[in-house]
């Protein structure tokens, strides 16, 4: 079938909808919804045989649903409605919840039901749970109701009950610093992350507070600072305390939007003298704390785990990761496993950390260059093999960190987006060697040029991907440690260190890696110092979450083919009328 999805943003959950849909042999076309475009004219132009919704903030309008069968993905379960679906879910600390797809009509989520998903709720923040917990049940749910609808002979069963919530205020949200203890206060910073934040006072300022993590050994006066942690800040509640990764800034009238940053970064010189507490040892495993960087051993395996908010990695990210990398590489190991956790990978560079710079183009420059170097310290690794574990998305120079590695594993839930095209980038990370490398100088130039978001099964039918783990969020980092003590162990990984390093012996000789480098960094520098450059823009844009003007043209396809069969090999390829591209590269 040819699917329209009509999204308020290509965000992760429409990415993976199109590619799974794309994997299952259909023909996909994204229209955006925006307020000054008429969506009933830009159905009639796709022509499509089903309308569907995976993200969708604004009402169908009648004009297209009475004109076409068109399911809403709603992430309640059902009789659930209203637009604060899950942040109700994670602020009350429902332990199940459910996705159910349903037709649109003239009320609001009140629609016949095609198909609902349950699933398991932990205690996450929402964007993790969205990314992860939701994401498989929308899918499983789409998957359904996609089958069904082509069926012709499948009847939706109607509501018969619902109880429509409000949409959530920042007064639903309000922190009591001086009564409220950590459980609510994580319970309040979880259900807003990572939008809108809960907005709150600070040293003088207001301020949006994204993350929140629990702290099980600093204490204090209920609202005070305690200390800091890699660009994060302690807060003490009524019986504890949270660590508050980053905040943004309240927009004042007039005003673009201010970016996410690490809370240091956006207090500043509000931000008084206080200590800066490291992280405990990696194997201190009775602590409930936070870190963003983590290193533990099993056996033979090292494992580097490493979180960093929205996968954005800023200079310094680089540069503290790099270090434990080194660390990492001087135990008696024989495989490093990078990654591991639940939630992003990494989508490369720090956009809001370079749009808050004095200088953004220096702090481009040493940004790309610090990841550069992270690269080039895996790909120069050849004492030991090197795991990347994807658990979540990966995207632009975060892909190519991950191909940088020996191994790729991916949950079956990830989505990649091996490309920068749409943030006016060339790329760097090393990606002309380790992507050539992979699927050879054809793909590379089509997954490059075309910026189209893979499913993991389509990555690994492409050769980006070795293995990919078929598991919940949650259960992720036990079977890759799993996996990968036995990978440490095996009788063949001896002879395959041996044969990695006489092969990066002969890569080197035939192009050492540093032209590769020079020639990424020589294009990107000129962007970075280009004034006129789109990049900037691009940039701007993105971090400031301005909302686009039309639909880009590589969300729509250039004819409206159909298709009812897997393309040959089962492979996801970029084809010319259904192309479309990933998030803002970075």
């Amino acid at each position: 079938m040819h699917v329209l999805l009509v999204a308020s943003a290509f965000n992760s959950l429409t990415q993976r909808v199109h590619a799974e849909l794309r994997d299952h042999g259909h023909s996909v076309a994204v229209e955006l919804a925006l307020p000054h475009v008429s969506l009933a004219d830009a159905v009639r132009r796709h022509r499509p045989d089903l309308v569907l919704a995976p993200m969708l903030t604004s009402a169908v309008p009648e004009e297209v649903w009475s004109a076409h069968t068109c399911l809403i993905v709603h992430p309640g379960p059902v009789g659930d409605r209203g637009p604060a679906s899950l942040d109700w879910a994670v602020q009350e600390r429902a332990p199940r919840w459910a996705v159910t797809v349903l037709q649109a009509n003239g009320e609001m989520d009140a629609g016949d039901v095609w198909a609902s998903v349950e699933c398991a709720l932990p205690q996450e923040g929402k964007s993790a749970l969205y990314r992860g917990e939701i994401a498989d049940a929308a899918l499983e749910a789409v998957l359904l109701a996609v089958d069904r609808f082509a069926s012709g002979s499948h009847v939706p069963a109607p509501q018969t009950a619902g109880r429509a919530r409000p949409a959530m205020r920042q007064q639903d949200r309000r922190i009591d610093w001086a009564t409220d203890g950590t459980e609510r206060v994580l319970r309040m910073l979880r259900a807003a992350d990572s939008r809108p934040g809960v907005r709150d006072e600070l040293l003088g300022g207001t301020w949006f507070l994204h993350g929140g993590h629990p702290e099980d050994r600093l204490r204090g006066r209920p609202g005070e600072l305690l200390a800091t942690r890699a660009g994060a800040i302690c807060r003490a509640t009524a019986d504890g305390a949270v660590w508050i990764p980053e905040l943004r800034a309240h927009r004042a009238p007039g005003e673009p939007a201010a970016p996410k940053l690490p809370a240091t970064l956006a207090l500043g010189d509000r931000l008084p003298a206080l200590p800066e507490r490291p992280a405990p040892p990696g194997s201190d495993l009775r602590r409930r704390t936070w870190c963003d960087i983590g290193y533990r051993e099993e056996g033979q395996a090292g494992f580097l785990s490493f979180s960093f908010p929205g996968g954005a990695m800023s200079t310094e990210h680089c540069r503290r990761l790099l270090d434990a990398y080194r660390a990492a590489c001087a135990r008696p190991t024989s495989v490093v496993v990078l990654g591991g956790g639940r939630d992003f990978f990494s989508n490369g560079i720090h956009l809001g950390v370079i749009e808050a710079a004095a200088d953004p183009a220096e702090e481009s420059w040493a940004n790309i260059n610090a990841m550069d170097d992270l690269v080039e310290a895996v790909l120069t690794t050849t004492d030991r093999l090197v795991v990347a574990a994807l658990g979540g998305n990966a995207a632009a120079g975060g892909a190519m960190l991950a191909l940088a590695a020996d191994e790729v594993w991916c949950r079956s839930g990830a989505v990649l987006n091996p490309h920068y095209r749409l943030m006016g980038l060339y790329g760097s990370e090393y990606w002309t060697y380790t992507l050539p490398r992979r699927v050879g100088a054809a793909t590379a130039e089509r997954l490059t040029s075309e910026a189209l978001p893979l499913s993991a099964d389509a990555a690994q039918r492409l050769g980006l991907v070795d293995r990919t783990l078929d598991c919940p969020p949650g259960a992720f980092a036990g079977r890759a440690a799993a996996l990968a003590a036995r990978l440490a162990t095996a009788p063949a990984t001896a002879s395959r260190i041996a044969v990695k390093k006489a092969r990066r012996e002969h890569d080197e000789a035939e192009r050492p890696l540093a032209a590769y480098r020079a020639a990424e960094l020589d294009l990107m520098r000129q962007t970075f110092f280009d004034a006129d450059a789109p990049y900037h823009a691009l940039r701007r844009a993105f971090v400031r979450k301005e909302a686009a003007v039309a639909t880009p043209p590589h969300l729509t396809p250039r004819a409206a083919g159909r298709h009812t069969a897997a393309r040959p090999g089962g492979v996801t390829g970029p084809d010319a009328h259904d192309g479309a591209s990933g998030p803002a590269g970075c």
